[in-house]
């Protein structure tokens, strides 16, 4: 698994996450229950992971979305 996006906003992580479904890629998220020990701040950044073949197409998915993306 390669990590493809970091980032605070949750609807990012579910934007990114619906696009790469939308090309048959499949996106685990970490990090999500994070906030029980932040405090449910949102200072804590959840991840986006791909599988690391599909890691180059998903990158390229988010840039041409003008997401951030994590290299």
């Amino acid at each position: 698994m390669q990590e493809v996006l970091r980032s605070n906003d949750p609807t990012i992580i579910a934007f990114a996450s619906a696009l790469l479904s939308g090309e048959d890629i499949e996106a685990f998220e970490t990090d999500v229950h994070m906030s029980v020990l932040e405090g449910s701040i949102g200072v804590l950044p959840r991840r986006l992971m791909v599988r690391r073949e599909d890691a180059f197409m998903a990158r390229a998915i988010l840039r041409d979305n003008d997401l951030p993306v994590t290299e």
